[in-house]
Order: structure tokens, then sequence, then C-alpha cells
């Protein structure tokens, strides 16, 4: 049976995954690099055998995916950037293979910069663009293999697929809550694994600060510049790795957004804005 761990790309998934990698697995909470693969990305190749895969037609090929995971019965957890979405009648998921789904929010104010950062996207307009493309799509192809393929959609799109959905168990929780109250937020997730896994185990607070230290955005980072996070990967002109973690608690959209962009961000995502209780301007 899956986990989601769900997210629009740069909201923080990455932080979800170390910090499950260091409180599930590992016995003393502190975070083990290497651990962080045990949390697979969804799709890609291994989850269908290495069949090669047409550009675009992952969706065929889902369920079964997902059906082979069922059947082994164990719990695993997989990221995904995927939109909760049915793709020429597959639908992404489905109830009876998913045990429950952490889905990650983050500002798209904020959602921007890491996205103009990592896309290397020359302005903020086409980054914007970018967010408000609803046939956008995530893509790694390996000798014409199109199996690590996600359909992130716009970030709208993204989001209200998977909160408004009914059909799972999930916990909702904001990239902003995790750097303002991680102890609430994190114990809000160990909880939540708990009931959905029917692990009977008590919250572990040693565990839950160890992880969170363990964890951190400079900690994070420092793998990332000692080599060690596999992750980053090059621009489009193959030159550089655009730094994967970038910003942290720096990425103040108030501050780095020029008005322009804030103005148009703040009259096209309002209703999105007050709905999710961020500010609006």
């Amino acid at each position: 049976m899956i986990v989601w761990l769900a997210s629009y790309p740069k909201s923080g998934n990455t932080w979800l995954r170390a910090f499950i990698s260091a409180y599930f697995m590992t016995t003393d909470g502190k975070f083990n690099i290497d651990k962080l693969d045990l949390i697979e990305s969804y799709p890609k190749p291994a989850f269908f055998n290495n069949e090669t895969i047409q550009r675009g037609e992952v969706y065929k090929y889902w369920e079964n995916s997902q059906k082979n995971i069922f059947n082994k019965k164990e719990i695993k957890f997989l990221k995904t950037h995927n939109a909760l979405i049915s793709r020429k009648g597959n639908n992404f998921t489905y109830p009876r293979y998913t045990l429950g789904v952490i889905y990650i929010i983050r500002d798209p104010r904020n959602v921007i910069t890491s996205q103009k950062n990592h896309n290397q996207f020359e302005t903020y307009d086409k980054a914007l663009e970018y967010l408000q493309n609803e046939n956008a799509v995530i893509f790694n192809e390996i000798n014409k293999n199109f199996a690590k393929y996600e359909y992130i959609t716009s970030w709208r799109t993204h989001y209200q697929s998977w909160m408004m959905s009914k059909a799972y168990r999930r916990l909702t929780i904001k990239y902003e809550d995790m750097e303002k109250d991680p102890y609430k937020t994190f114990r809000d997730i160990v909880v939540f694994v708990n009931a959905v896994c029917k692990f009977n185990n008590r919250v572990d607070e040693k565990k839950i600060k160890n992880s969170i230290e363990t964890t951190s955005f400079d900690k994070l980072k420092k793998f990332e510049e000692e080599g060690l996070f596999k992750e980053n990967v090059f621009s489009k002109s193959q030159r550089v790795k655009p730094k994967f973690f970038y910003l942290g608690k720096e990425n103040n959209w108030k501050i780095i957004l020029n008005d322009e962009i804030k103005n148009k961000m703040n009259t096209y995502y309002q209703k999105d804005l007050i709905d999710l209780g961020y500010e609006k301007n």
C-alpha cells in the first residue's frame, strides 16, 4: 500500500522525505542521506520493469505498477509531483492502492522564485507562465524511455486536484508551517503516518527533535555542497547545476519580487490566496 508524498515542484517535498526517512527509517531519528533513496520518486522506470515507455504514455502503466506494489503487501512511501488527474480514462491512483496522502502546499509567490532558479527561466514572467500552464509536464528521457514523466499541470490545478479529493485520507501541510513551527507540523505528520499505517507506536519526541535538527535547510544544503545529494540536475545549457537548496528562509516574495510581478500574482491568485489563508497582498 502507498503513502503518497505529493506536492507541486519546489514546495518542500524533499524536506518531507528527509524527515520521514529520518524518523521512520532510523533508530535515533538522525538523518542519513543514504536513507533518502528509500522513498522513491514515482513514476520511474523501475516501477515498470524498465519497460520502454513512449513519450506521454506513462498513464497506461499507472494502475498495473501500483497493483504490483499493493500485491507485495508492504507499505511504500512514494514522492510524486503528478497532479491527481485522469489521463484518457486512466486515473493516476486509486483508493484501493493508497493508505493516505501527505500534501504540501506553498505560497505560489515563493514557489515562483524557486522555479525560476531551478528551471533557469530568464524572467519571472516566464516562470509565471509555467505556474499557469495547464499542460506542464516534467520528464527525464533516458535512451528514449519516458517512464519518468509527470503531469504537473498548473500550480492551481495541482493543489485543487489533491486537496479537493475526498477519496483519500489526507494530511495537508503548509511549507510555511514547516518553517515557522516545525515541531508541531512534523509531529502532526508522525501522528498521521502512525494512523494510516496502523503503527502502534507512541510519538517519540526525542526522535522528532533529532529528525528536525538533522534535516534543516542548512544541513541538507551542506549535503548538496559536498556532492552527496543526487537529485539536482544540470541546467539546459548543461554547464552548471542550479542549486537545489536555493534560498531557504531567505525566500521572501515581499522582498524578492518586483511590484509588477507581485501585482500580477496577487490579482491572478487572489481567491486561492484567500482560500488557503495566505496574505493576498
